[in-house]
């Protein structure tokens, strides 16, 4: 049996995170480890280096900047008989919306930075959408892969117990995420019976915890090591941000059989075609409206599809990097993995 192809995947964030969880899932799957021996290397964000990757694909998880692009030119000198690739964790047309000034001048710096790589990979269908848009690499060079992680625990959960009036917001509190406009929409809605549990940690904390002051309906928990436990103590998650390159908790959550209201932005938009519903928009007035909604008897379970669900990411995840590792070593590395049709 020939040996598998070496694949080094390159972080310079190892913070607890959802690239964090992407790597660990990409270590341990065993749909990905038969496709290769992939190992990782934490590198100094900005420092550049000649260092030499005996590794027939070298994947980059690294943030673009001006700043690195020194660093990600001289990966590319030290290793000319790799292939390098590259995973956008990060950038979206909503992170430019929120973030950026000089829209021209950040479309260059992307433009300059996928320029190096061999094959640019989008975390969503969205995010591959912009990136077309923008012409900010070869189509041909452009995969779509949707981030996953390990979702079988989230299959295993009971059904929501509470008639959907537990409201879930999962995840770090930065600005990114617009919880500050979910309180606001939330405290609009004038139902006693409904609750909104914050399950994190962050900048934003404080931020968070004075918008709330006086609504003893808001609960803040504080982070959970372990995720299960916030998708099991909660009946819908709600995902106002502001931008999303794919968002995690949103098949997390499904996954966990909760009800799933997302903002219609970036890669959210992607969960669709697993059965997440939308807001109009990311507006306080669109959360309440949204919140209002979810009576049970407009809110029907979707127990019993959650397995359907991780099967298919987790189907998809792996044929996406079978089709990028054939392409990158121009030569198949394993049989296509079979995906789910479209859930209806």
């Amino acid at each position: 049996m020939s040996e598998l192809p070496l694949v080094i995947h390159l972080v310079d964030d190892t913070t607890a995170g959802g690239v964090t969880r992407v790597l660990d899932y990409i270590a341990t799957s065993p749909a990905l480890t038969r496709l290769a021996d992939h190992r990782f290397e934490t590198v100094a964000r900005g420092r550049v280096s000649l260092r030499r990757y005996k590794a027939d694909v070298i994947v980059s998880h690294l943030a673009i900047s001006w700043r690195n692009l020194p660093a990600l030119l001289a990966i590319r000198a030290a290793n000319p008989g790799a292939r390098l690739v590259h995973v956008e964790h990060s950038y979206t047309k909503g992170f430019m919306q929120h973030n950026v000034p000089n829209t021209r001048r950040f479309l260059r710096l992307l433009k300059t930075g996928f320029a190096i790589f061999d094959a640019v990979v989008a975390v969503s269908q969205a995010q591959a959408r912009w990136f077309r848009k923008e012409e900010l690499c070869a189509d041909a060079k452009l995969f779509a892969i949707r981030s996953c992680v390990d979702l079988s625990a989230f299959t295993q959960l009971a059904p929501a117990g509470n008639s959907g009036k537990i409201i879930g917001a999962i995840g770090r509190m930065d600005r990114q995420k617009g919880f500050d406009t979910l309180i606001e929409g939330f405290r609009a809605v004038e139902d006693d019976t409904l609750a909104l549990h914050f399950y994190g940690a962050g900048a934003e904390f404080e931020t968070l915890q004075a918008l709330a002051e006086g609504d003893a309906r808001i609960v803040f928990k504080g982070f959970t090591a372990d995720p299960v436990e916030a998708y099991a103590a909660v009946d819908v998650v709600v995902l106002p941000s502001r931008w999303e390159a794919y968002g995690l908790v949103a098949i997390e959550a499904l996954c966990a059989g909760r009800t799933v209201l997302c903002a219609p932005v970036d890669g959210l938009t992607d969960h669709a075609d697993y059965g997440a519903r939308f807001l109009a928009s990311r507006s306080a007035d669109a959360i309440a409206d949204g919140l209002r909604a979810l009576d049970p008897a407009h809110t029907p379970s979707i127990q019993g599809v959650q397995t359907h669900v991780a099967a298919r990411a987790e189907a998809e995840f792996a044929h996406g990097w079978a089709r990028l590792l054939d392409a990158m070593l121009q030569k198949p590395v394993s049989q296509p993995v079979a995906v789910s049709a479209r859930l209806q």
